[in-house]
């Protein structure tokens, strides 16, 4: 251990120290709160405000800690006295300085430090702003250095403001005689309300010299506290708003007459008809910036902007304390980069500031994302009426956010994921004991799979995705290109023109060959990759629907989608970017949602829906009348189509039940100024049938299979040739 070096100016900065030294050590409100927001900022078990006297450091303010101060000689905070910026010491067991020091081999086994100079406006140093952790870290960032500097400005500030109200109360020649040299505009006045006093700091703040100043009334300055007319027989009073004693914010008048937002205090030199009037002020616009900083430092996490563990905490606390239900996700990261010597972190953060964006982009607005290391959490708070189900489809969104490997440094980086949901008041009646709900839940997802959720004390009851072996294939199906989009035509059942086509994907499987939903979709609809397939399916099927376009300029691509598609924040405007880029119309695209995807609908995702719809996007109700609750939903949603199901198609027959109720909803969908198109079209006479009862458009094998674009395009030239042969096609 070595000890810090004395400076050959120790003596003056000991009398600086005895100016603003308090002598008692009961903790000053406002320093002991900057004190706490350095420790939330930092996530540090211990954080002081200390002053630094000739033997011994006291800490002016504290947390985590029980002792009120230290001997200087083994205290960090004496090596920064000297220092022009931050003192950090990254792990202290390795530092020369510090190896042996007893507060580092024994309580409270300090590892790290960082720690900002209170500097005075002499030059001095009088202790430190720092926090202390028994953990090792990597050092400060440039924010964490920044918003370390600021808490300390703020320290500073209140150090200062204490020693003048010290001042103040000991008589005026004491606090003319600190006045001259504060970093405080400080102005005096006489009874009359004229200026008798003027620092150099007044100076600076309100581009007046002091000879000029003195004899005019402070109102010049200040006119919020302009009072009575004042004369020799009748003193100056402030006026009857402005508070005496207390700080209040106000606009001085510089010398140019431009106002100034200013901190102002106001302060009476005496009871008797003669006294005058103290007052402090300081640039209200610096004071904001310094209290922003500082807020951003205790609210807000320093590498991804998120807000901090403390604002997670109250906003917990809150919920749980009016008694609302509360669903809290619990986000671990596998294969995270490893720091080195040759990238200290560097990709590592890049990888994290990406997740935090993913993750924010999969949940709604108000719910509270934060980081924890390398973990995350979401709370959201339960909507009335939302299903049971909820926090899991929250849960897919954000697996599926992160399939996609990060782009980070020279190589992608692909990300393990793994996510424990708890929730309140169901699985604890605590905020400590929810948190710890979550993790236990997060630990045994870990154990379970790659990319699993799993929900508290229920832990045991696997998903059928994960059962069928299929998941993590389908995961690298996406990754190496494997799906393929086939296309059924669909034609108008009156004319025989071809008006769309429904894409339809498939898998083409390394071993298996061809396989066709059936054999996959229903593993993809439950699992975290429901999103970035279906983004896949939409951006894929608008490219080609383009391309047709050109030959047919009304042709409507019918794209299916997951319900985890319409339950993901910022649907909508995905669906617009995607069209965008493929530069297709939104007249050329319909999407195909069932009555299972919503029957789950919120609010806001049928906003989304009559978003789209307004921009003239289809929206067809696919597999129509196989459901329990389909008309109901007819007046709520915004449809362009009904989609008659192959259920009532297959068996049709004249006079009979599917052909009456085929005849039924066309007459709906007509009265309500929908298209209705039927599935499973198998033969001529079905086809007859469904356009005498009323269906406008169809689509089935008869018309037309599902094939690949290739052999669609050469469906179309056969048809179009044959046409203008006059044979049907």
């Amino acid at each position: 251990m070595r000890r810090a070096k004395i400076g050959a100016d120790e003596g003056a900065r000991l009398g600086a120290v005895r100016d603003y030294d308090p002598g008692d050590l009961a903790a000053d409100p406002a320093l002991q709160e900057i004190a706490t927001i350095a420790a939330r900022r930092f996530d540090a078990p211990i954080a002081l405000i200390t002053l630094v006297r000739e033997s011994e450091q006291i800490f002016l303010a504290r947390t985590g800690i029980d002792r009120s101060g230290t001997d200087r000689d083994i205290s960090f905070c004496s090596h920064a006295l000297g220092s022009d910026d931050l003192l950090v010491v990254p792990d202290a067991t390795l530092d020369p300085r510090f190896a042996g020091n007893p507060l580092v081999v024994g309580p409270p086994y300090v590892r790290f430090y960082a720690g900002v100079p209170l500097r005075v406006p002499s030059g001095h140093v009088l202790g430190t702003l720092c926090v202390v952790d028994p953990q090792p870290r990597n050092g400060l960032s440039a924010r964490d250095r920044q918003a370390l500097r600021a808490l300390g400005a703020q320290a500073l500030g209140q150090l200062e403001a204490l020693r003048l109200e010290r001042a103040h109360a000991e008589g005026p020649h004491r606090f003319r005689q600190l006045a001259v040299q504060s970093s405080d505009a400080i102005v005096s006045t006489d009874a009359q309300g004229r200026i008798t006093f003027w620092n150099d700091a007044a100076e600076r703040l309100l581009g007046m010299d002091a000879s000029q100043a003195l004899g005019r009334a402070l109102a010049d300055f200040l006119p919020a506290i302009e009072g009575p007319a004042a004369s020799r027989d009748k003193p100056f009073h402030p006026g009857r708003h402005v508070p005496v004693g207390e700080p209040f914010d106000s606009d001085a008048r510089r010398k140019d007459g431009a106002l100034l937002p200013v901190s102002l205090s106001l302060l009476s030199t005496g009871r008797d008809a003669g006294a005058g009037y103290d007052v402090v002020l300081r640039d209200g616009a610096a004071r904001h910036r310094a209290d922003d900083l500082a807020y951003r430092a205790a609210s807000q996490d320093a590498l991804t902007g998120l807000p901090s563990l403390a604002v997670l905490i109250d906003r917990l606390e809150g919920h749980t304390a009016r008694g609302d239900e509360v669903h809290l996700l619990r986000l671990g990261l596998t294969d995270l980069p490893e720091p080195n010597a040759a990238d200290p972190g560097h990709v590592r953060d890049l990888v994290l500031k990406e997740v935090a964006g993913r993750v924010v982009d999969s949940v709604r607005h108000g719910d509270t994302v934060t980081r924890l290391g390398t973990e995350f959490v979401v709370l959201r708070v339960a909507t009335p009426g939302e299903p049971q189900s909820a926090a899991l489809i929250v849960a897919d969104r954000i697996l599926g956010s992160l399939i996609a490997p990060a782009e980070a440094g020279e190589q992608p980086v692909r990300l393990g994921a793994h996510i424990g949901i708890a929730c309140f008041p169901k699985h604890a009646d605590t905020p400590d004991a929810l948190m710890e709900a979550a993790a236990g839940a997060l630990q045994q997802a870990r154990r379970e799979g790659r990319r699993t959720r799993r929900v508290h004390g229920e832990a045991m009851r696997r998903d059928p995705a994960e059962n069928d072996g299929l998941h993590e294939p389908l995961v690298q199906a996406l990754a190496r290109g494997e799906f393929e989009l086939f296309y059924q035509p669909q034609v108008d059942l009156g004319t025989g023109d071809l008006v769309g086509a429904e894409a339809l994907i498939r898998w083409n499987h390394p071993q298996r060959g061809l396989l066709t939903p059936a054999d996959f979709l229903g593993t993809i609809d439950n699992s975290p990759l429901a999103v970035p397939v279906g983004t896949w399916v939409l951006e894929a099927a608008c490219s080609q629907a383009v391309v047709w376009r050109q030959r047919h300029s009304t042709f409507r691509m019918g794209v299916n989608l997951f319900g985890a598609q319409l339950h993901s924040r910022g649907f909508a405007e995905e669906v617009l970017a995607i069209l965008d880029r493929t530069g297709l119309p939104a007249s050329g695209l319909e999407l195909e949602i069932t009555e299972k995807v919503m029957l789950d609908r919120s609010t806001e995702e049928l906003g989304a829906l009559s978003a789209l719809h307004a921009q003239g996007v289809g929206i067809a109700f696919d597999d129509f009348g196989t459901g329990y609750a389909s008309l109901c939903m007819l007046k709520d949603t915004p449809l362009t189509r009904l989609k008659v199901d192959r259920s009532f198609v297959k068996d049709i027959a004249e006079g009979g039940p599917d052909a009456m109720i085929v005849a039924a909803v066309a007459t709906l969908g007509t009265g309500l100024g929908l298209d209705v198109l039927a599935e499973g079209i198998e033969d001529e006479a079905q086809w007859t049938l469904l356009r005498a009862s009323g269906c406008r458009t169809g689509q089935g094998y008869w018309i037309g299979h599902p094939m690949r674009a290739a052999d669609f395009d050469a469906w179309m030239h056969d048809r179009a040739v044959g046409r203008t042969a006059g044979v049907r096609t």
